[in-house]
């Protein structure tokens, strides 16, 4: 029997003018309305239309600013890798949102390999960061080990998946 059922608009896959307001978003989160109809050759009504709907799926999850650490006298970026103790294994996740609401956490992956989690950090300076490293993940009792690689630069991404 064949099901009657509609679709499910969350997962319906995103076609070729999706995937451009998506592009232009990632490159410019501020472009009005107008211009990334223009960009994308769209009324603007079917542009907003579409940029609301990719929000409403979950598609664009929000919007934010692109922050130079620098300029706010936090110039220091490295990526901390951390491994976590064999018996603390089972609050991965509660140890992955912890690490997420540290002050000068910029985000935290949490990926395979030989380390649990890869911690982006800003700090003002090298102090700040190994005071982070030290007192933030290594004096915790589920922190097995830790690796510290400084970013000398970022080259960000296109932002959209193959």
């Amino acid at each position: 029997m064949k099901s009657t059922t509609a679709p499910n608009p969350v997962h319906k896959p995103l076609d070729a003018l999706d995937r451009e307001i998506l592009a232009e978003l990632v490159r410019d989160g501020r472009l009005p309305n107008n211009v990334l109809a223009d960009r994308v050759g769209v009324a603007p009504s079917t542009c907003l239309l579409r940029t609301q709907n990719l929000v409403k799926r979950g598609v664009i999850r929000g919007f934010r600013a692109d922050v130079d650490h620098a300029r706010i006298g936090a110039g220091l970026q490295a990526m901390v890798s951390v491994r976590v103790r064999p018996g603390a294994r089972g609050s991965l996740r509660e140890i992955g949102e912890r690490l997420a609401h540290e002050p000068g956490v910029l985000n935290v992956y949490f990926v395979a390999g030989a380390f649990d989690f890869l911690v982006h950090v800003a700090a003002s300076d090298t102090e700040g960061l190994r005071d982070f490293v030290t007192k933030t993940l290594s004096s915790r009792p589920e922190t097995e080990s830790t690796q510290t690689s400084l970013v000398f630069e970022h080259f960000p991404g296109a932002g959209i998946p193959l």
